[in-house]
This record gives structure tokens, sequence and C-alpha cells, in this order.
């Protein structure tokens, strides 16, 4: 009798991942944190007679043979889980080659088998490859649940070496010492100055993207600024006196909020790099995002520090508390009937998604102009006055312009361009990614599109035969209103895939409410800055059976 239970019950011991009973027990052999262990009833044994009763009550209830087979694999398992293992181990595996190691708290796991499995699916899983599941988790709370505590507890292989730093110190001497930690899912471009995008696959997981996911334009060190002593200085007119608004002087102001898209105006310009080496980060289709945005309008501020329209042409500039070793900041500006404009709804931004600024954004205060580009939206802000030529800011007169592609370093004059403000049409695909392997049947192919100066997104068209044929988009439920449609449009195309096709050359082109239209190749829109890239976008993609 004993023998049949024991091969009866040896097999299904052995697939114990898919056996919710054995999946539980297994739990306590392997994880040695009691945060992974369930909240709910199971066999556990607080000290050696009751340890033996419960074994007892497991013998009669599962066969002698079987028990003892557990407590085998109970034992082998608490071995393996001992090992100890340093966080640089643990980022030397991050590919099916190497195997795919992530921790959580103190605890290590080798989650190779369960890649193809993620209910989120692998690219997801992959972004943690090699590091911490925090980060992730504090994004998708989902994750937090005792159930999928049991599974990843299944794949625990060991503990991190305590003594093991989470990341060697900065010299106090680096001007970069103190910028704040980030995601690690961000795809860094630089480190000094930080700048990074999110990856595609998480760009338009939601329409408000996260904060910790936010697209980061750095130019210069994040200053780190006091709350209690900050002071924005409001400079006024001729004959005025100047205001020195602290924080709570702000918040006196009515508070306004919307929802604004921001975007680089190098978004994409590693397209532009491979017609012809341009200068600039190498952005992919990541360097824009989208926020709620709350905060004093501008035209409030300014209209309380006496400012009115003028008959003649007029800037507002703003100057950061960001600067360089010589004390050079970063500046920017506007034309003065937008910032008075209430329509236009610039803000004086304290709040990012209903909490304080993060560093990395511009806390305590940034300007946030809806519809124009993200280098006008000065973070950090410390000034702001208005005068009658734009700022001489680098950024403002010797940077963020466009040119003709005759136009090279040699030639160029940057005076005879104007500045970037309102950005032209632009969308891109985020699902499937280029090179990635569909299944036949059907594809669904998701992405973003957005227009500047308020411009409504109206119509995505998506081709998979390179642009010979087209079908429309669905388009999200979120409104625009016309002429402030100051947000992006997710839209999604799920289509059948045709029959003996091995690959797509999927594109999308998006049209507004002005019937702007974006062009079909970069080529023709290529400048030596590598700004304004907004040709069709394409990903190839291939099909297995």
């Amino acid at each position: 009798m004993l023998l049949l239970l024991h091969k009866a019950m040896i097999p299904g011991l052995r697939k114990a991942s898919t056996l919710r009973l054995t999946s539980r027990l297994c739990i306590r052999a392997c994880s040695t944190d009691d945060s992974f262990r369930p909240q709910h009833p199971s066999f556990t044994f607080s000290d050696d007679n009751s340890a033996s009763r419960g074994w007892g009550i497991m013998g009669t209830l599962l066969g002698l043979s079987a028990v003892l087979a557990y407590h085998e694999c109970r034992c082998r398992a608490a071995q393996e889980s001992s090992r100890i293992y340093t966080r640089e181990e643990v980022s030397s595996h991050r590919s099916p080659k190497t195997g795919i190691w992530v921790t959580l708290g103190h605890e290590v796991f080798d989650v190779t088998e369960f890649v193809d499995l993620h209910p989120g699916g692998p690219s997801k899983l992959m972004l943690a490859a090699g590091g911490p599941l925090e980060p992730f988790w504090a994004l998708y709370a989902v994750h937090n649940q005792p159930q999928v505590r049991e599974i990843l507890a299944q794949y625990k292989i060991g503990e991190l070496n305590p003594e093991d730093k989470v990341s060697p110190s900065l010299e106090t001497s680096d001007p970069y010492a103190s910028d704040p930690p980030r995601h690690p899912a961000l795809k860094v471009n630089s480190q000094r100055p930080f700048n990074a995008e999110p990856p595609p696959e998480l760009l338009t997981e939601n329409y408000i993207t996260p904060n910790p996911l936010f697209f980061t334009r750095n130019h210069l060190p994040v200053p780190n600024v006091d709350r209690d002593t900050y002071r924005l200085h409001i400079v006024g007119p001729p004959g005025s006196q100047s205001l020195s608004l602290s924080l709570d002087d702000l918040y006196q102001f009515p508070k306004h909020e919307v929802t604004v898209t921001l975007q680089c105006a190098g978004n994409r310009r590693s397209e532009m790099t491979k017609v012809k080496e341009v200068k600039g980060l190498e952005w992919k289709i990541g360097a824009i995002s989208t926020a709620r945005w709350a905060g004093a309008r501008l035209c409030d501020v300014l209209a309380q520090a006496g400012h009115r329209l003028s008959k003649t042409e007029a800037h507002v500039c703003f100057e950061g508390l960001d600067s360089d070793p010589t004390g050079t900041a970063y500046g920017a500006s506007i034309p003065l009937a937008r910032a008075l404009d209430p329509e236009a709804e610039v803000l004086l931004a304290y709040e990012m998604n209903g909490q304080p600024l993060p560093r990395d954004h511009g806390f305590p205060v940034r300007v946030v102009v809806p519809g124009v580009v993200g280098a006008r939206h000065v973070k950090w802000l410390g000034k702001v006055s208005v005068e009658p030529e734009e700022s001489d800011s680098h950024w403002q007169r010797r940077d963020y312009k466009g040119f003709s592609p005759s136009m090279d370093w040699d030639t160029v004059d940057f005076d005879s361009a104007p500045s970037i403000q309102e950005l032209p049409i632009q969308s891109a695909i985020t699902e499937p990614q280029d090179g990635e392997t569909i299944q036949s049947g059907e594809v669904t192919v998701k992405g973003y599109a957005w227009s500047g100066g308020g411009r409504a997104v109206v119509r995505v068209d998506v081709s998979l035969d390179g642009g010979i044929t087209w079908q429309v988009a669905e388009l999200d439920k979120e409104e625009q209103c016309p002429r402030k449609a100051w947000a992006w449009r997710l839209w999604q195309l799920r289509a059948p895939v045709p029959a003996g096709q091995k690959e797509l050359n999927i594109v999308c082109k998006a049209v507004d409410d002005s019937y702007n239209v974006q062009p079909d190749t970069v080529a023709p829109i290529w400048n030596l800055r590598g700004v304004l890239s907004n040709a069709w976008h394409r990903v190839h993609v291939h099909v297995t059976p």
C-alpha cells in the first residue's frame, strides 16, 4: 500500500508548482522572509511535539512515503535557498542564456522558467532582470498579494549578502552626487546630466504617466532646494515692485489643474541618426510623457506683479536654479501674449499627478506651458521677468531650432531660425516593438499621438504592409477640447495578420484637426540637431505560425 502511495504521490510532488496545496507547503521550505508567508491556514509547526503531530496528520492524509518525499524536498530546498549572493552576481543574470534573476527584499530568485508565463508578458518582467523587483511592484501594486508572493517564493535560490551595499557612494566633490535616485526601468541616454526615457512597453500602459517613469531631460546637475527657504523672484515692470514668493505664497493663488503632454524636441532623434549623424542624445520614442499638473496660473502671478499686454513684442523669460560651474543657469522664454492668456493655461506648477514635484521634475516649482516644446518648461524655477527680447540663454538662442537638411555646422546661422515653440503632429508605435516575433492570427498595435499648440488628434492610420494599405486605429475615450488639446491620444488597432505572412512592416501616421499629417520619411526633415523628428513611425516584426 505504501509503495503504491509512493508511486502515486511522487510525480505529483515533482509538479508542485501546479498544485495549490503543495505550493503552499513548499513556500515554507523556500522562503526565509516572513513577508512571503501566505495569510491563510496551512501546516505550520511551532515546536518538536506539534511538529510530530503535524507529520502524523500529514502521514494520515497523504501517505507516509509522500510526506517523507516532501520532507526531503523541503530540506533540499532550504539548503539551496541558504546560499548567499552579491548584487553583482545577481546583475550578471539578465538573459535566458545566463539565467534571469531578480531580488525582493534580501531574497534572490531565479525566474528564468517563469518569464514566459508572466501574465503581463515576458518583456515587462525582463525589465527587472538582474535587479530588484521593488521599483516595479511599487508602480504595479497588484503584485503585492499573497498568491503572487506564493508563486515567487517557489523560485527562491538564496539571499543577498547583507554586507553588500546597494550602490557605491559618489564622491562629495561630484556635482551630481546629490542627484535623486531613479527608477531602474528608465532607459538611460546619459548619466551626467541624467537623461532617460521609459521603455515603449510601459510608455502607453496608462494615459497618465507614473511619476517615476516620466521621461527625464536634465541639462545640469539637479539642485537640492530647501522648501522652507525657497523664493520665486518675479520682476515687476518699471516703476513697480518685484515679488518674492514662497511656496506658501503660491498656494494663495487660485489652484489650477491641467493634463499636459511634454515632449522633448529631440524625441525620436535616433531615427535621424540613421540617415546622417546628428549632435544630441539618442532619444528613441520615449522622450514624451503625460501628467496632471497643478499650480498657480502664470497670468495671475504676472498680473499681481503689475504686468499687462504690451503693444510691442515682449517675452516672459524663465531662469532655473540649476547652474553650471560658471554659475550660468538654464533659461528659456515664451511670448508674453501666451503667458497672459488664461486660455493658454500656463502654470507655475508645484504638483505632478497629485504629489509635490519630484526633484528630477522641478521641485519645488516649474513652468508648464501646454502645447509647447519641453525645453521651455523650465524646472526649479527661480526667476521670472518680462523682456523686450526672448531669453538670451544658450538653450533659447543657440539650440532647439530647426534647419534645412542642407545646413551643416560650418554654415549654420542660429539667428536665422526661430526658436521652437509649438511642436508638429507626432505619433509612434509602442507595441509590438521593432524586431519582435508575434503569433499569426491577429496582431494588436498600440501607440500614442499628439500635436502641439492645442491641436486635437482626429485620426491615426496604421498600415501592416509598409504604407500600401491603411486601417484606422481606435482612439482612446479621453476628451480633447478644441484648441486646448494639451494631452496625447492613446490608440490601438486589432487586425488579422494576412495569411502566409512571415513578417510585417507596421507603420503609423497621425492627423490633427488642422489636417496636418506626418511626413512619410526622415530624410526631407533631417537637421543637424536632430530635432522635430516626426516621420511615419515604422516597426518590423516577424510572424511565427
